[in-house]
């Protein structure tokens, strides 16, 4: 029998949903929206159902979302949190939570199906069978929310006819068993259960009773507009936040190998000590990362900061500060302050004001290029000769409760360089190594040959005692035996250091305790080393299993790399080995005029080496160097310093051999063969579809193959992310500037599948929703192409497998440093995790025909890892995401905004 409804003359939720729900056996409902509002009207009636809801829903996923179960979590997840739910009224929080039993206890099920399968599922039908084993079907303009069955007008249809039941089954199941179909995430699940008991905490006065780190980052834009952090990050944050609690501070090196996300647990780590304490917050990190750091706190943590430029403040809406002098770095607009390396590095006076200031937390990026000068092997006891930054390291420490260090290589060469790195941390602070009379601190060679197993401590000798007393480590390592001792000795949790005498005033049994300490493993297992470093690598992270959720901590991404074969490098065309040999030979000639100029000397050989177009622009500048602005190298080498007013004045051969390399390419430039294959991977070997995106360091060469790009492929996007106001779309040859922000938002939403990007304005940038990644040109600093290979091997990447294509020319400088280093590339990078920086003195030296000392600088990597260190693989279960209590996010806004002067 056919019924008709209309909320104009009744209340539909009443005269037909809760009527026929009452007691029904099922309902399938054909629905629009997912909406936290569905049990809103029908609530009651729906819970009486004794055996299965099942409802199919629209959602703005793409088909590209859902394609591997990583991608359609991570998109649903996305799409909930964009309604903003924890804006709820707490009026809601019982419907939520009988939304969360239903869900749970599997009475409920919901499934979305993404728009651009079907359309919008615009049809709303659905079908009860009742009590007594009958069953009705309905259609009509009503969704399952309450707006739907109360506020709005609808009209609804209720046919109980076989046939019209049969066909709206068939259309329910046909959306039901939709491959594109998929199940409600465990996220949205287990939110909609925080957010029914959620509680504000309304000052930060209030936090600091319990100052639960969760409840002041479980509703950051890191989880609820992207993916939330990871078990090793969470792990890391609370040790630190747990340390500066006490009165001694946090000190540790975080060694975390490239595409583990430092940045963000530095980044917390500063914001709750920030929130903390009262002081200011200091981070010091290399100028190509100043605004990747400003960027990330304030778009993942809603944290406002300031970056000092050496003239004035900037804060993160842009607003800028200008300063009066270098007293200026002084008055901080924020509570957290981010300044350059090279400020320190070359002896700006501004840092003496920053010597004269007490911090609440100084963190330092790229800490491993804070080193001593007098570095070598066998000379570990001689006294450090400290570079500008350690120097300013070993000063600002006493300045500062705690202080973290960030490298992915703490061991660069010699092992001393982790001891100096622990040293920094010790100033002041007993917790690391000890007091300055403790051995670690005194003896580091017999302290290193100890750690590396090549001279061991013997529980006979009473002088081993002084490896154990200072520092003694905290009772948490050892609570039967350490613990006990701790006690024994009447030491507070805070106090590290135990006088020399009282081993004789110890009883028999706790002498011979202290033995068991030392045959237990205490070198191996208690050494500050690998207490205060916290290194975890990916092979780590992919291969350990959670025991909570008996899967790895990290999702293996697997890499296959292309162009690494001897016979894949590109052979040179005629025209191009011509004007190459005109490039080596300008090299050859500058280098002989300018001495200790690798860099500049070697300049052209780099540029043609990226692009033809690139190498043609260097060419062009170079002939008029001293009569133009030099401004080339912006966006190219970030805070290499390039000066190169002692070669402005071109010798005739010199001038003569850029005029012969410009003639020979100004009429082969097009017919670039690296152009050649970036096209042909990404039209005939599927890079396209899996999303690409295309490093080189040089603008001029992204530029170049975007226009190419955007010609041969008219009808897809090209973005470029670069510095400054460069970063734009090209489509159909057409330029639309736009900012960083929409970049990376194309990219994340897939409207945006090839991407390329300078080295510079790419640091931090994730990409994890492209699959391949192709480098124009090979960086002669080899960090930098890991951190190429990190933007898309990295967490929250889509795919289980990653493509990368390298680039070289055949008889290039990169070939011929690639055919030096193949036998030995592998075994580097297994030993130190990535290629250590020091290599980069290879490519200059290849470059300027140097061979045999290239070859020297490579032997003296040693063939095994110099410090086979056990460190502290810290990860483990910290439980953030069930937090209900939050931090109210006006009032931790209003807190970090305060000035270094308030």
């Amino acid at each position: 029998m056919l019924k008709r409804y209309s909320s104009r003359s009744n209340r539909i939720d009443q005269s037909f949903l809760n009527a026929r729900l009452m007691n029904a056996q099922y309902y399938d409902r054909i629905a629009g929206y997912f909406s936290s509002s569905i049990l809103e009207v029908a609530g009651e009636a729906i819970e009486s159902v004794s055996e299965k809801v099942r409802v199919i829903c629209n959602s703005d996923l793409s088909k590209d979302d859902v394609l591997t179960a990583t991608a359609a979590q991570n998109a649903m997840r996305k799409e909930w949190c964009s309604s903003t739910p924890e804006e709820l009224p707490p009026s809601l929080s019982p419907r939520l939570l009988k939304l969360y039993s239903l869900i749970k206890s599997e009475k409920l099920e919901v499934k979305v199906i993404p728009n651009d399968v079907f359309g919008l599922i615009h049809g709303k039908a659905g079908v009860i069978t009742c009590a007594d084993g009958n069953k009705t079907s309905f259609m009509g303009s009503v969704n399952e929310t309450y707006s739907a069955w109360r506020l709005n007008y609808e009209i609804l249809w209720e046919d109980d006819s076989k046939e019209s039941i049969q066909w709206v089954q068939e259309e329910f199941e046909f959306f039901w068993n939709s491959p594109y179909a998929i199940p409600l995430s465990e996220f949205i699940v287990e939110d909609i259960h925080r957010i029914a008991e959620r509680d504000v905490i309304s000052t930060i006065e209030e936090w600091k009773q319990d100052a639960n780190p969760a409840a002041a980052v479980i509703e950051a834009p890191v989880y609820r507009q992207e993916y939330g952090l990871w078990e090793h990050q969470k792990y890391f944050v609370n040790l630190a936040f747990e340390a500066h609690k006490k009165s001694y501070g946090a000190r540790f090196v975080l060694a975390d190998q490239v595409g583990l996300g430092k940045t963000i647990q530095l980044a917390l780590s500063a914001q709750l000590m920030a929130l903390y304490g009262d002081k200011p917050v200091l981070i010091i990190a290399p100028k190509t990362l100043l605004w990747q750091w400003q960027d990330e706190m304030n778009h993942l943590l809603d944290m406002p900061s300031a970056v000092w430029t050496g003239k004035e403040w900037i804060d993160e809406n842009g607003l800028k500060y200008p300063a009066i002098g270098s007293a200026g770095i002084k008055k901080c607009p924020r509570r957290v302050g981010i300044i350059s390396q090279g400020l320190i590095t070359a002896n700006s006076d501004s840092m003496q004001y920053m010597l004269n200031m007490e911090f609440e937390c100084v963190i330092v990026d790229e800490s491993h290029r804070a080193r001593r000068k007098n570095l070598s092997e066998g000379k570990e006891d001689e006294k450090p000769q400290p570079n500008n930054l350690m120097d300013f390291l070993l000063k600002i420490s006493r300045n500062t409760k705690s202080m973290l260090l960030a490298t992915a290589t703490p061991v660069q060469l010699y092992p001393i360089e982790a001891w100096d790195l622990l040293n920094a941390l010790s100033q002041t602070n007993e917790s690391v190594m000890g007091n300055s009379e403790s051995l670690w601190r005194k003896q580091p060679g017999k302290a290193l040959k100890l750690i590396m197993g090549q001279t061991q401590l013997s529980n006979m000798d009473p002088e081993n005692w002084h490896w154990i007393r200072n520092p003694l480590p905290p009772a948490t390592e050892d609570r039967i035996n350490i613990g006990t001792l701790r006690r024994k000795l009447g030491l507070r949790d805070d106090q590290f250091i135990v006088e020399a005498g009282a081993y004789f005033d110890l009883g028999i049994s706790e002498q011979r305790r202290i033995g068991r300490i030392i045959d237990n493993g205490f070198i191996q297992n208690h050494n500050p080393f690998i207490r205060q470093i916290v290194r975890r690598t990916r092979d780590f992270l992919e291969n350990t299993l959670n025991p909570e959720t008996n899967e790895p901590y990290l999702k293996k991404v697997e890499v296959e790399l292309l162009g690494e074969k001897e016979n894949e490098a590109i052979n040179l065309p005629p025209y191009l080995q011509e004007a190459y040999r005109y490039a080596q030979e300008f090299s050859d000639l500058l280098s002989k005029r300018v001495k200790g100029g690798g860099f500049i000397t070697t300049l052209l050989l780099r540029r043609v080496g990226s692009t033809m177009i690139a190498g043609e622009n260097t060419a062009t500048k170079m002939l008029n160097w001293g009569n133009s602005s030099e401004d080339e190298l912006e966006d190219n080498y970030g805070d290499e310093e390039i000066d190169a007013s002692s070669v402005k004045n071109l010798t005739e051969d010199e001038r003569g051999c850029l005029e012969r390399f410009l003639a020979t390419i100004s009429l082969n430039k097009e017919k670039d063969p690296k152009y050649h294959i970036v096209y042909s991977q990404l039209a005939n070997e599927g890079w396209l579809d899996k999303g690409c995106i295309i490093f080189s360091q040089y603008f001029d060469s992204v530029y170049w193959v975007a226009e190419n790009l955007s010609r041969d492929f008219p009808d897809t996007p090209i973005g470029i992310y670069a510095g400054g106001e460069k970063s734009g779309i090209l489509l159909k040859g057409k330029y639309t500037k736009k900012t960083k922000e929409d970049i990376k938002a194309m990219v994340k939403r897939r409207e945006l599948k090839i991407l390329l990007g300078t080295d510079a304005a790419s640091e931090g940038l994730n990409l994890q929703a492209l699959g391949t990644l192709i480098n124009l040109d090979l960086p002669w600093n080899p960090t930098r192409l890991e951190q190429r290979k990190g933007r898309i091997q990295r967490i929250g990447q889509v795919n289980d497998k990653v493509y990368i294509y390298n680039l070289r020319y055949k008889g290039s400088v990169e070939d011929k440093v690639h055919a030096i280093l193949s036998e030995r590339l592998e075994n580097i990078h297994n030993m130190f995790g990535q290629l250590p920086d020091v290599l980069e003195d290879v490519w200059v030296q290849v470059a300027l025909n140097d061979i045999e000392q290239a070859k020297r600088k490579i032997d003296d990597i040693p063939k095994y890892h110099p410090f086979e260190l056990r460190y502290e693989r810290g990860v483990g279960k910290v439980e953030w995401e069930s937090c209900v209590t939050v931090l109210d996010k006006t009032e931790k806004r209003k807190h970090l905004m305060k000035s270094w002067n308030e």
